[in-house]
Parts: structure tokens; C-alpha cells; sequence
């Protein structure tokens, strides 16, 4: 397999993607309630979230690095097993998904002793950005 037949800017773009999906996910508009009454934040504890926002640069750097790895290592297995369909690139990443992923976290959330909504959303943010890279991974070769 050749690295150079891989798409870069379809990479770079579903590595972005799911920064977006992120910011929307975790955001007021659907789970940042929840998540940080699940995680034990106290949205009316001003220095704590001030606390949390300051760190945030260092977390979304990480987090993109992730994201670029997380698309490249998809796009190799999709063009490994060369998925050229829409349907079976988004069939073969909620698999890799389902396969590694969601047992990780899975697994992790028990021995953490987190809440099974906890791991639902943050899996949940998971399953819908590799959704999205596959079908950008798939539809723009």
C-alpha cells in the first residue's frame, strides 16, 4: 500500500470535521450540561470554569493531533480494504468503531467507575465522528 495514494486534504478535512463535531457536541446546544454534571463540574463555580477554559488550548491541540491521527490510520484501513461506496465506508468505520473504540471506552468507563451517561455521550461524540470521517474519507478520494 502507498501512503501518497492517500487523499491528505480529505484527511486534514475529517481530522477538522470532527474538531467541529466536537465543539458542537460538547457545546450547550446538545450535551455540555450533562457532560459536566457528569464529569463533577460546577457550572456556577466561576474559578473552576475559568480553570477549565484556561487549560482548554493544550486539550484542543491534543485533541487535533488525534483527530489528524485518528483520520490517517482510517483512511489506511479504508483504502486497504478498498471501500469506494459510501454505504460501505460508513459500514466499515462504525465497525472499527464498534470493534475498538467503544470496548476502549467501554472498559475504561467501568474501571473508572463512570456513569453509563458519561460513556454515552462521549462514545456517542466517538461513533458520530467516525461516521462522518469515513463517509469525507470515502466520498472525497
Amino acid at each position: 500500500m502507498h501512503m501518497h495514494s492517500l487523499n491528505w486534504l480529505a484527511i486534514l478535512g475529517a481530522a477538522i470535521a470532527t474538531m467541529i463535531l466536537g465543539f458542537l457536541w460538547y457545546s450547550p446546544l446538545l450535551f455540555a450540561k450533562a457532560w459536566t454534571r457528569e464529569m463533577g463540574y460546577d457550572l456556577n463555580d466561576k474559578a473552576k470554569m475559568d480553570e477549565m477554559r484556561k487549560s482548554a488550548g493544550p486539550a484542543y491541540a491534543g485533541s487535533l493531533a488525534a483527530s489528524l491521527l485518528s483520520a490517517f490510520t482510517l483512511a489506511l484501513i479504508l483504502h486497504g480494504i478498498r471501500a469506494d461506496s459510501l454505504h460501505f465506508g460508513v459500514m466499515a468505520s462504525f465497525h472499527i468503531w464498534l470493534g475498538f473504540v467503544a470496548t476502549v471506552q467501554f472498559t475504561g468507563a467501568l474501571f473508572a467507575k463512570q456513569s453509563m451517561r458519561l460513556f454515552a455521550i462521549n462514545t456517542g461524540y466517538q461513533l458520530v465522528c467516525f461516521l462522518v470521517m469515513g463517509a469525507i474519507l470515502v466520498l472525497w478520494k
